[in-house]
């Protein structure tokens, strides 16, 4: 089965702007992840940019960009633009990459992949355990509420998301950057207008549920910290200068 990654960026970020071109080790954060997604080894990478500074950065860095239309809402929409000019006919699945996730791990994104090859799902996604309580009230950590507990063999469906939660609720995890899509099920997505409830959340992925797109949810082993504040930056910059 032919799988195309593609990584959505733009430098306006309203909490962080720049931040894809911001260095860690002297490499860019869009091209941290891209060298992550190339080492996954499930298909060409690319990266879908309005801004040509990132796709400069990336080709510099070896990897492979293209430019797109500045009037996106949503990554999403960006990478159907991506498609469509890349001329990709022979793609069955696409696996949308945050371009502010630097940690993600490797075999998290090879077992989503294997377990929408194995369930046929429509879309699949990524979600971890909550360790630290405070996640629950910090608006920018986006969580995933499941029909079942999440474990490592099971791949259930996801009723909710939220930014944040005050009630007490079953079946919550950490949800992650990454989106696998049947290339018809993306093509549907795209067709619809943008819901209420993504408007009002601010979250792309109630265009699915609101369409009754079933979105299915495999657990990650590692919970990796989003780029989204300067705080989280110095937070990844100090992990990743250590481990290097």
């Amino acid at each position: 089965m032919k799988t195309l990654v593609i990584i959505p960026s733009r430098l306006a970020a309203t909490r962080l702007p720049g931040k894809p071109l911001l260095k860690i080790n002297g490499l860019s954060i869009i091209s941290h992840v891209v060298k992550r997604a190339v080492e996954a080894n499930i298909g060409e990478v690319y990266v879908a940019a309005e801004d040509q500074e990132i796709v400069k950065d990336v080709k510099k860095n070896g990897g492979q960009a293209i430019l797109t239309s500045s009037d996106h809402k949503t990554g999403t929409d960006r990478i159907f633009e991506a498609i469509n000019k890349l001329k990709k006919t022979d793609v069955e699945l696409l696996i949308n990459l945050q371009g502010d996730e630097p940690l993600m791990n490797i075999d998290d994104i090879k077992s989503l992949h294997n377990k929408m090859i194995e369930s046929k799902s429509e879309l699949g996604t990524l979600a971890s355990y909550i360790v630290d309580k405070k996640m629950l009230e910090k608006q920018s950590v986006v969580k995933v509420i499941t029909s079942e507990r999440l474990e490592e063999t099971n791949f259930p469906t996801a009723q909710s998301f939220e930014r944040k939660l005050s009630r007490k609720v079953d079946n919550v995890y950490h949800h992650l950057g990454i989106y696998c899509y049947r290339l018809e099920t993306l093509k549907k997505f795209f067709s619809f207008k943008q819901s209420s409830n993504e408007i009002k959340k601010k979250l792309e992925q109630f265009r699915a549920l609101d369409n009754h797109i079933k979105i299915n949810v495999a657990l990650a082993k590692e919970s990796p910290i989003g780029v989204d504040t300067e705080e989280d930056f110095v937070a990844i910059k100090k992990i990743m200068e250590y481990k290097n």
